[in-house]
């Protein structure tokens, strides 16, 4: 094993690996009773701005007799560099194994990143399957919207924490103390399995070990049923109510990141209730953070950062009561930082919104989904066309050069008109644009392709073939104006996720090859190895398609339908049916 500055010093971006960063906690490794690892499987650029991580750091921290410390995916030159070195992977604030921690914890916020999980646990030194881990192993931990279906990482995570990690997690860790005993200068000793029933009977506690799946012989799942008398049969996701105060000492990276600026939390859940999207279903019911703390909150965090730049966050930061007052409030009490708001509506008063934030006005997002009102009103997005057009001439009349227009192909009940309608509605907005702004007005669609998610009224939905989909870009193309900036994403990255995203408990096989046949970083599109991923998934008896352009019956028992998120079954089948008849949220 050689030293890591050594090591660092042969690897693009050591600042990555460094940690050192202003308002980041080092503790004394010997005083904690508990030691966990928050583990993002992704490079630090993109954890760095994951606002979950930042809250459960502060959290934990805040505990004096808990530490917590951070590790990020290790790009593909530090990766072989520890391979060829004989390295473990390491925390960055002690530089310690991950090996050496009590808990590892994963946030899991893409399906794209299950074998970034396992490459992060084989580079640390931690057995991969959970069923080969001793009592000296750390307790691998995970969360976040990837728990609502932990099936396909069943065998690899030992329990998973299911809603909101800022009340599960602090509990689950006091749990942890109780039951370790740790000895002198080594790792904690504790009875592994008493430790996993006891903590199957907290609140949103999943225990994957604790529960035994039939599966009938069409390849559907029959049950997932409780092997022991301390799992319940249904886990309840965890909800804290109202928010808890904001972080306010954020870690500031030393380079720059995805979203690189401060940021405060004003709601947590959506009240607009799309039907395909999985957040605005599980983060129910919405809950707001009061203007007075909002404000405070964000003259302590640009006090301790010194961010010239902060965002309100949300799932639609514009549907946020009082938020223009907020805004004007924000602007008077700090005249030198910019306030961005990631998530508007697709209206004028949106328009208003950007328009009153003092930043360089280059190009502005608006997300109309579908290309027709028939489809609009079966995803149940609650906009028109007249508010886009609406929307488009405020902004391009208010200087803005650039209009975005993200759209889905693959929706439910979608026809040819639907996706010629993406093509004739972006040509209309283009021409708005011309007539506010003339020759200098941009407008650039993206156009992403379907995806069911668990915990959705979409779930029981297909994704379409390769060839289907295909057809589709083809009508897309000839649809769009040549003026226009046309771009989608690579169909087969979508079916992958589709899989992960829908996958059981025997999809972990795949998982497992696909990694051991070299795969990571399948979100990246320089690095997916779909072919790997088709190999993986023949070795294993597996089917892709299976899982993810398979539509399901109302009454097959989905893998995940022992977890329980925000919206209730009944609702979500209730607004599938709906949705097949056309009909919006709100309609007779």
């Amino acid at each position: 094993m050689v030293d890591i500055d050594s090591l660092l010093s042969r690897v693009n971006k050591p600042a990555r690996y460094t940690g050192g960063e202003w308002n980041s906690v080092s503790k004394d490794w010997r005083a904690a009773r508990v030691r966990l690892a928050l583990a993002y499987p992704d490079i630090y650029e993109v954890g760095m701005s994951n606002l979950g991580l930042s809250i459960l750091y502060d959290a934990i921290n805040s505990r004096p007799d808990f530490l917590a410390e951070r590790v990020y995916a290790p790009w593909v030159d530090l990766e072989e560099e520890l391979r060829n070195n004989q390295t473990p992977l390491f925390s960055l604030e002690s530089r310690r194994p991950l090996r050496d921690f009590d808990v590892l914890g994963f946030s899991l916020g893409c399906e794209l990143t299950y074998t970034n999980l396992l490459n992060m646990l084989e580079l640390g030194g931690v057995p991969l399957l959970a069923a080969e881990r001793g009592d000296d192993v750390p307790l691998v931990i995970a969360g976040g919207t990837g728990a609502y279906n932990p099936e396909p990482l069943a065998d690899f995570v030992d329990l998973f924490v299911v809603g909101d990690g800022e009340a599960a997690l602090p509990e689950l860790l006091a749990l942890f103390a109780e039951f370790s005993v740790r000895r002198a200068g080594d790792g904690p000793r504790f009875d592994r399995r008493a430790f996993l029933r006891r903590a199957a009977q907290l609140g949103g506690v999943y225990v994957p070990s604790l529960y035994a799946v039939r599966y009938g012989d069409d390849g559907t799942v029959e049950a997932v049923e409780p092997a022991v008398r301390e799992a319940p049969a249904t886990v309840l996701r965890r909800l804290v109510r109202p928010l808890p105060p904001s972080t306010t000492r954020p870690l500031v990276p030393t380079l720059n990141t995805v979203h690189d600026r401060g940021a405060v939390e004003v709601m947590r859940g959506c009240p607009n209730g799309c039907r395909f999207c999985q957040a605005g279903q599980v983060y129910l019911p919405v809950r707001l953070r009061p203007a007075d703390e909002v404000l405070a909150a964000v003259d302590e965090l640009l006090a301790c950062t010194g961010y010239e730049e902060l965002s309100l966050l949300s799932l639609s930061t514009g549907d946020y009561p009082g938020v223009a007052e907020l805004l004007r409030d924000l602007a008077a009490r700090h005249p030198d930082t910019n306030f961005s708001l990631p998530s508007l509506r697709v209206d004028s008063f949106s328009v208003e919104l950007a328009n009153s934030l003092r930043r360089r006005k280059t190009s502005l997002t608006f997300a109309p989904e579908a290309g027709s009102q028939r489809l609009r009103d079966v995803i149940n997005k609650r906009v028109t066309e007249e508010d886009l057009l609406r929307a488009a001439a405020a902004a391009y009349g208010a200087g803005w050069s650039t209009v975005k227009l993200y759209f889905m192909v693959g929706l439910p009940t979608e026809t040819p008109e639907d996706v010629a309608g993406i093509g004739r509605l972006s040509r209309t907005v283009l021409d708005v644009g011309r007539r506010a702004a003339g020759r200098r007005a941009q407008l650039h669609v993206s156009v992403s392709t379907f995806v069911p998610k668990p915990h959705t009224p979409f779930q029981w939905a297909a994704q379409d073939n390769s060839e289907v989909l295909a057809a589709k870009h083809s009508a897309l193309r000839a649809a769009m104006p040549r003026a226009v900036s046309l771009s989608w994403n690579d169909p087969r990255s979508s079916l992958l996720e589709a899989a992960l995203s829908r996958g059981d408990r025997r999809l972990g096989a795949t998982i497992l090859r696909a990694r051991q046949l070299g795969c990571r970083f399948d979100a990246w599109s320089e690095h997916q190895r779909f072919d790997l991923w088709q190999q993986a998934a023949q070795e294993t008896g597996r089917e892709l398609a299976f899982y993810g352009q398979r539509e399901r019956s109302l009454e097959e028992v989905l893998p995940w339908g022992h977890i329980r998120s925000g919206a209730s079954p009944e609702h979500l089948r209730r607004q599938w049916l709906r949705a097949l008849g056309g009909a919006a949220e709100g309609s007779p």
